[in-house]
């Protein structure tokens, strides 16, 4: 149970931060930056739920919103430099979470026409958003994997963050009329006006 009744510590005054194992880092640590812009992302999810939504897309939108904070948590406490449990194992993202985002793309996909050049982000209000959490996804993703060149990252984070921005990708097809609202990149279209 998380308890907060301080919201001010000025520890982080100097530029540092506390992990979740009590270890204190850099605020431009990787880790730091990776988790933080999953805190980005949640906070556009929360945008995205104040527009017109299925039940259901709202509904897959609330879950990943506590999934994103499992995921920040994961990234939190770092692996243990000795390869001991520690007395409280850490919550860690699982294959579980994973799978069910495959699920939601494969049915939200099923009914889309296969594409036949690249989306430009936009459309409906809820395609937008959907367009913009996908790239800060792919952010996240991205400063994950620069973690993981450094330090031990659970696997099924970058895992959920790949299956994750694929699922905002086919999402914002659907808000956008199963994608026949949707405009589509024409290459070169302006070069010779």
């Amino acid at each position: 149970m998380v308890f907060l009744n301080q919201i001010y510590t000025k520890s982080g005054d100097a530029g540092q931060t506390g992990l979740g194992d009590g270890s204190r880092v850099a605020k431009t640590h990787h880790r730091v930056v990776a988790y933080g812009t999953v805190d980005e992302l949640n906070s556009v999810l929360g945008l995205l739920r104040t527009v017109e939504l299925s039940e259901q897309i709202d509904g897959w939108m609330f879950r990943i919103q506590n999934d994103l904070f499992d995921l920040g948590a994961d990234l939190c406490v770092p692996e243990p430099a000795d390869g001991q449990q520690p007395k409280h194992p850490p919550l860690r993202v699982s294959a579980s979470q994973v799978a069910w985002l495959e699920g939601c793309i494969d049915e939200i996909n099923e009914p889309l026409e296969p594409l036949t050049s690249f989306v430009l982000p936009g459309g409906t209000p809820a395609s937008a958003w959907l367009h913009l959490a996908r790239t800060i996804c792919r952010r996240a993703e991205i400063s994950v994997w620069t973690l993981k060149e450094v330090e031990p990252v659970n696997d099924q984070v970058v895992c959920y963050l790949n299956r994750l921005s694929d699922l905002f990708f086919v999402l914002a097809q659907h808000c956008n009329d199963l994608g026949k609202s949707s405009v589509l990149w024409v290459p070169g279209a302006n070069r010779d006006a």
